[in-house]
């Protein structure tokens, strides 16, 4: 791999030669252990461990990483992101944010995660590596107290969510196979990573 901090005796590279590149990403962020927090990365795992998914196609567990995401997203065509999303709203409430909406709606610095989703979108913009498509999906939390298992009602809401991303992605012309042997969710775990034959889900 080339030295991309130019430490080294070779030349560093483009950005295109460095990063994790795929036409899709879905990105699951938020903070599993503050409960309903964590109801982005919580969708993502249903997603990845329910479905087998095409080449072209990442799943991200972003957690809360910031900047760091950069990498993760920098060439993709097509980004979903699913997020815990205080919208100000009932709880349970959901929302889609698309394109301008998104930069919009994260210039209200609600978290730590949204500030760096906007940060990452903002610098791949004026670095000439904006993402044309941008979708996020969310709901609003009911409990973000301290815990790693959502509420009742976050939990209610997840498998919608995801059928909500399905739709999200269909239209960009995804179809994952659906998983025969697929299991329950476990709401418990904090940072196990999920692996599936052809993507994994990116870990912390």
């Amino acid at each position: 791999m080339a030295d991309v901090f130019g430490n080294g005796s070779k030349s560093v590279s483009p950005i295109d030669d460095v990063l994790h590149q795929a036409e899709v990403t879905i990105l699951g962020v938020g903070n599993v252990i503050l409960r309903d927090e964590g109801f982005g990365v919580r969708v993502m795992e249903y997603l990845a461990s329910h479905y087998d998914w095409p080449d072209n196609v990442q799943l991200v567990d972003g957690g809360t990483l910031g900047i760091e995401l950069t990498q993760y997203v920098t060439g993709t065509e097509k980004l979903l992101v699913i997020d815990s999303i205080n919208g100000h709203a009932e709880p349970g409430t959901r929302f889609r944010l698309h394109n301008d909406a998104v930069m919009e709606h994260f210039q209200d610095k609600l978290s730590a995660h949204e500030v760096g989703i906007q940060d990452v979108l903002a610098l791949l913009t004026v670095t000439g590596h904006k993402i044309p498509e941008v979708v996020v999906i969310g709901a609003q939390p009911y409990d973000l107290e301290a815990g790693v298992e959502l509420s009742e009602g976050m939990q209610k809401l997840l498998p919608e969510m995801a059928d909500q991303a399905l739709q999200e992605l269909a239209g960009w012309g995804i179809h994952p196979t659906p998983k025969k042997d697929a299991g329950d969710m476990d709401y418990t775990r904090v940072a196990e990573s999920i692996k599936n034959s052809n993507n994994p889900c990116l870990p912390l």
